[in-house]
């Protein structure tokens, strides 16, 4: 499984080439093998970001989620209690609480993670992909 940060999901919807090269190669394999996943926190970050105007689409926030999920078949994984208790652990010294959901979705489901976010790839424990 390959758990998508935020902006990978963001990027490969709207401005594919931010992505480099070993996250693009990640989504196309992960994509092939049906192993791409997100965590619920992930739609709602993007949501928030349309409707504060920092994501200027020509289509409804609910459509672009939708398209965004199903152009890969990206998995929506749940906030578990698992992930929920490593999100709030003493592993991360991340202070965006999304941010620490979405590297604990990948830690709990022992997935790697796609991110250009410089903290997340300084986990150990965690291979993140950029």
């Amino acid at each position: 499984m390959i758990v998508l940060d935020t902006h990978v999901l963001v990027y490969d919807a709207l401005s594919p080439k931010k992505l480099s090269r070993p996250a693009r190669t990640a989504l196309e394999e992960g994509s092939a093998s049906n192993a791409l996943a997100c965590s619920d926190i992930s739609l709602w970050e993007i949501a928030m970001l349309v409707a504060r105007g920092r994501i200027a689409v020509d289509i409804d926030a609910v459509e672009l989620l939708e398209d965004i999920v199903h152009a890969r078949s990206i998995k929506v994984l749940p906030i578990s209690s698992r992930i929920a208790v490593i999100a709030q652990s003493d592993y991360f010294a991340h202070g965006d609480p999304a941010d620490r959901i979405i590297a604990a979705t990948a830690l709990a489901h022992r997935a790697r993670l796609v991110s250009a976010d410089r903290h997340l790839r300084r986990l150990t424990g965690i291979e993140v992909i950029w």
